[in-house]
């Protein structure tokens, strides 16, 4: 599975449990670490778990598995590191606090409708 197609379904599973503001930036060429950003918001503890737990499952479900999870506990920020694409997934204090979009900025932003 290829790296567009893991963001694909990534994004499917944030949008299955009512994700906020859902972006991806295209970091392939300006970083080694991955080819896409995926960053995405939920409202507390109980649904940023959620949307961590469904975009687990929709990417196990084909076989795809996270080399490591960050921060589930406390879902403030749960970093998914998925090699290929890492899902970041925020409340809200804590998206404007560390403003990913603004620090990788040099990356392409992407419309999601093109990864569908």
């Amino acid at each position: 599975m290829n790296s567009k197609e893991m963001a694909s379904l990534a994004i499917e599973a944030l949008e299955d449990k009512k994700a906020e503001d859902i972006k991806v930036i295209d970091i392939s060429e300006i970083s080694p670490i991955a080819d896409y950003f995926i960053i995405a918001g939920g409202h507390n503890v109980s649904q940023l778990q959620a949307l961590s737990d469904n975009v687990a499952e929709k990417l196990g479900g084909v076989n795809v598995h996270a080399k490591q999870v960050e921060g589930y506990n406390t879902a403030n920020w749960i970093l998914m590191d998925y090699a290929d694409i890492i899902v970041h997934i925020f409340d809200k204090e804590n998206r404007n606090l560390y403003n990913l979009e603004r620090l990788w900025r040099d990356g392409k932003e992407v419309d999601i409708e093109s990864l569908k």
